[in-house]
């Protein structure tokens, strides 16, 4: 929306307060993912749930599509994480071997995490570990090393596995899961930016394992404003046009 998404993009990239102060965020892990996942969030607690929810299952119409289109947008996810570093060098390769390398890695442990709840493997699943590890490099594609890059596709998937086991236990109507997979997923890759950032990769700061701690820092506080922020602008919106 046009009360979010700006404030937001200008705070880490137009020379805002974020970027001033040296947060980090590669290709939008404040303004596209966590902005979206929490707007999300804010839009299902505001309209509540549907009238039906919770008494019939919501099952996918079409799993073939839904891992094809999976596919097709790790493939484009490439290309984006890619093109953010504006050229063909040092930046650009390291955000596209980055982006090949997490949700990989997401997929495994997701794997795993299935595996062990339910004894099996899911397309479903599968579809939604790629999302997660796509949105959880993206913020830190062309920062981090890629030993460091596989940790953070296999750290994403944690927190949003959780929230998806839990929603479905509250009234909270969000059934795409935007804001686990997005929100979440944003948020873990901002803050792994300020423990792994790597100056001899990416030629701009060092995180806490590399003796910056401030680095550390600025991204905690991003992933603070950005969903505080994000959540209080949808509301605004929804009450003012008259939803709410």
């Amino acid at each position: 929306s046009v009360l979010v998404y700006p404030v937001l993009a200008h705070w880490v990239w137009g020379g805002g307060w974020l970027q001033q102060h040296g947060t980090l965020d590669f290709a939008g892990g404040v303004p596209v993912e966590m902005g979206s996942g929490f707007s999300a969030f804010a839009a299902a607690a505001v309209l509540g749930a549907r009238r039906d929810y919770g008494r019939q299952a919501l099952l996918p119409h079409n799993t073939v599509y839904v891992l094809l289109g999976s596919g097709l947008l790790w493939f484009g996810w490439v290309g984006f994480n890619g093109g953010s570093g504006f050229s063909t060098g040092h930046a650009s390769v390291l955000a596209f071997t980055n982006t090949l390398l997490a949700p990989a890695c997401t997929l495994v442990v997701w794997f795993m995490l299935d595996l062990r709840r339910n004894r099996q493997v899911t397309a479903l699943g599968a579809a939604t570990a790629i999302i997660v590890g796509c949105v959880g490099i993206t913020p830190a594609a062309g920062y981090i090393s890629p030993i460091s890059a596989m940790l953070l596709g296999a750290v994403a998937a944690l927190p949003s596995y959780a929230l998806i086991l839990w929603r479905p236990r509250t009234r909270l109507d969000e059934s795409l899961d935007v804001l686990a997979a997005h929100g979440f997923a944003g948020l873990t890759g901002i803050l792994f930016i300020g423990f792994f950032a790597e100056l001899s990769w990416n030629g701009t700061a060092n995180g806490l394992l590399f003796g910056h701690p401030s680095q550390l820092a600025w991204q905690a506080i991003a992933a603070l404003a950005g969903p505080a922020y994000a959540f209080a602008g949808t509301f605004v919106i929804l009450k003012i046009v008259g939803i709410f």
